[in-house]
């Protein structure tokens, strides 16, 4: 039996509202801390004790592998080019932000697919 993965519109309203939170978040304190560097770089501030730097190597991981599922899943989607905005964005901008935005048009991007292509009779749609 075969599944047909299909978009959730609430869903992707709800990535989009974790995607707006994570920008408005990290930008008001990035913005806060340009303000007020405190003679620290930007990275440099990442490392200045071990709970920050744990949080530091726990988001660069991550937005590592959030690349790779980017190019990968897009590549299935058939829009790469969304990925290729997407990483350099990961880093410019903030993994909160990119990452549920890339959630978000996943969802709105199989949504269009199952209307498109309906699943068989017969077939289980989860």
């Amino acid at each position: 039996m075969t599944t047909t993965p299909r978009g959730n519109l609430p869903l992707a309203v709800l990535w989009f509202a974790f995607a707006l939170a994570g920008l408005a978040g990290t930008w008001t304190l990035n913005l806060r801390f340009m303000a007020d560097p405190q003679g620290l770089g930007y990275v440099e501030a990442w490392f200045v004790n071990p709970a920050s730097s744990s949080a530091a190597v726990d988001v660069v991981v991550t937005a590592l592998a959030a690349c790779v599922l980017f190019v990968v899943e897009s590549r299935r989607l058939g829009w790469t080019r969304w990925s290729w905005l997407l990483v350099p964005l990961t880093f410019a901008v903030a993994l909160a932000f990119t990452f549920p935005l890339f959630l978000a048009l996943r969802e709105l991007a199989l949504r269009r697919r199952s209307r498109r292509d309906p699943a068989p009779t017969g077939a289980r749609v989860h």
